[in-house]
């Protein structure tokens, strides 16, 4: 097995509502906000080679959306799926999986793109099986209205209508011990209903790809809680129960949306859970 980091671009976002109720004074020491407010986030996905097997876990924004849209997210750098994956040695048609972790619009929409005539949507792997899971894929299709502006039709449908659509099993409790895509899976259901976290075995290692339920460093104290989360009391008891998981086996923790920390270990504290160390990709793939 070989593991790749795959950045897909990198945005901002109101560090207020990355933060919830934890006071800006306090989140801005770990996550610095620019004049707007913003704090710099990162799309970074992850790729899985083993075997003829090729697995993608999420894909960011994508670009098929209107320049209004983008300018709502304050896109820099100059990042992207198909220029990570040339780096890597890699073309988008040779993914044979695309694993996300759940249907928000900064997880998936790099998965659909336009089709050659702009005339509808098409994915953007074309031989790869897309996977979610049935309880996620019917809160992403018939959305509340809290999270109808993160699940777009255009990144979801066309999945369905492709035939590529799978759906991984659901566990009996919150562990689904080798899914269909030969890792484990942590689900979570604070931030969106099954939000899945896989957990990749690597040469004796354990790495888990945090995904929203831990979105950069500085959201490792429990209470800070993203306002995007739809159950933050349930996230609390999540991460917190992850955490402490992770800290008694010493995982390293995949960060998706940190832009200066690609991965931490963690270790109990008498403040709970904090940082124990930083890492680079390259430090614990090769």
């Amino acid at each position: 097995m070989k593991l790749y980091p795959i950045n897909a671009g990198n945005f901002k976002l109101d560090g207020g509502a990355m933060f919830g109720v934890v006071p800006k004074s306090i989140w801005n020491k770990t996550n610095p906000a620019d004049t707007n407010n913003m704090i710099d986030i990162a799309t970074r996905c992850l790729l899985i080679e083993e075997g003829n097997r090729l697995t993608l876990i999420d894909t960011g924004m994508g670009n098929k959306q209107s320049d209004k849209f983008f300018g709502y997210y304050y896109l820099w750098g100059d990042f992207s799926i198909d220029k990570s994956l040339r780096e890597c040695g890699f073309h988008r048609d040779d993914i044979t999986d695309v694993f996300m972790t759940h249907l928000h619009f900064d997880h998936c929409g790099g998965s659909i793109q336009w089709n050659k005539d702009r005339t509808g949507y098409e994915p953007v792997f074309k031989k790869a099986h897309f996977w979610s899971n049935k309880d996620h894929w019917k809160w992403a299709t018939q959305p509340n209205r809290r999270e109808k502006a993160s699940f777009l039709k255009e990144n979801i449908m066309p999945m369905y209508e492709s035939g590529q659509l799978n759906f991984v099993s659901l566990p009996q409790q919150d562990m689904l011990i080798n899914s269909e895509l030969g890792f484990d899976i942590f689900f979570a259901d604070g931030h969106t209903d099954k939000q899945m976290i896989p957990l990749i075995k690597y040469k004796g290692k354990t790495i888990a790809f945090m995904a929203d339920l831990l979105p950069t460093v500085g959201h490792l104290p429990l209470p800070y809680i993203m306002g995007y989360d739809t159950r933050p009391l349930l996230t609390l008891d999540e991460k917190e129960k992850f955490l402490n998981l992770a800290a008694e086996n010493n995982f390293y923790l995949f960060l998706e949306h940190d832009a200066h920390n690609e991965i931490i270990s963690v270790q109990k504290t008498e403040k709970g859970v904090r940082l124990k160390d930083t890492f680079t990709a390259k430090d614990i793939f090769n």
